[in-house]
């Protein structure tokens, strides 16, 4: 019986996928989650015969669009596209319809980019230390802006308000591109971005760079210093995107995906075209990737405690 089990099971994965699969997107269209969501969707609509078809459904931090995929059958034909919001969310907002590890099958990873710090173009400062000093100077006074509670964009703007010892007033919006505009605008005073989607922007003298949030500078702005670098030490953020499934979908379309992604993401062209956009690729198999998430979970509870951070500010 175990062999005939194991032969469906193979047989499964080879006849996936046989209709077209959804990969939902809880976050706006626009922002780096909804950009590589269409690259691996294309390029495993490619590999594997099917459309895969992107369906943005944002949302409540990423909370909407996360519950229709929990509630969806688990065979392999929805898909979540996440990031490190959802680790952050397993603490920020505790009483959420579903549990990460508990509802889903973690599939792969896909990439990595670092944060930039930017400031509207007219505040009168220069670097972090003077946005630094500014902030400390008018309590409460500055305005940072996020894609929403729990979202990378807010937990390293909480996280350099912790380490640096500054008030700034965090206002949400729904979506990354809402948030950019009005820093862009000027209506907010400043954003953690991803590089990607910020760096033309920044090149363009529309807003002002102070720092980088990764260990090392970002190789599409290699004169703008870390934060570490440029005040804050040790400090560190980025955000990271990956694939999940219902949980029960099946073990061999799960290894398939993870197989498949793989490929794309190490992709040589696909490595060199990343770098330009200051996104690193990432691969795990399905185990490793599942220890990666529990220990970002652990991790991110730790800076919920520690920042004070909560969903409703």
């Amino acid at each position: 019986m175990v062999l005939i089990a194991g032969f469906c099971l193979g047989a499964a994965a080879q006849d996936y996928p046989s209709h077209p699969v959804r990969i939902v997107v809880p976050f706006a269209a626009g922002g780096p989650a909804d950009v590589y969501a269409r690259f691996i969707a294309t390029r495993l609509g490619e590999a594997l015969g099917q459309a895969f078809v992107v369906d943005d459904r944002p949302g409540a931090g990423s909370v909407i669009g996360t519950d229709v995929v929990a509630k969806s059958a688990p065979d392999g034909y929805t898909l979540l596209l996440m990031s490190n919001a959802h680790t952050v969310n397993e603490s920020l907002i505790p009483n959420k319809p579903f549990q990460l590890m508990r509802d889903f099958v973690p599939i792969a990873p896909i990439n990595e980019s670092d944060l930039v710090l930017v400031t509207r173009g007219d505040l009168p400062v220069d670097n972090l230390a003077q946005l630094i000093a500014l902030a400390k100077s008018k309590p409460g006074a500055l305005t940072y802006a996020s894609s929403g509670p729990g979202t990378p964009y807010h937990m390293a703007g909480e996280l350099f308000k912790a380490m640096a010892g500054v008030s700034i007033l965090h206002i949400p919006y729904r979506g990354s591109a809402g948030a950019r505009t009005d820093v862009l605008g000027g209506q907010v005073d400043m954003m953690f971005d991803a590089v990607p989607t910020m760096a033309e922007h920044v090149r363009g003298g529309k807003v002002k760079a102070m720092a980088t949030t990764g260990l090392t500078r970002s190789p599409v702005m290699p004169d703008v210093p870390t934060v570490a670098e440029a005040g804050v030490p040790k400090y560190e953020a980025t955000i990271w995107l990956g694939l999940m499934a219902p949980k029960g979908t099946p073990p061999a379309v799960v290894e398939r995906l993870n197989a498949e992604v793989a490929k794309i993401v190490s992709n040589p062209d696909t490595a060199k075209a990343w770098k330009t956009q200051g996104a690193t690729p990432m691969t795990m198999s399905v185990p490793a990737f599942t220890r990666y998430m529990n220990e970002d979970i652990a991790k991110w509870a730790r800076i919920v405690k520690i920042s004070g951070a909560r969903a409703d500010r």
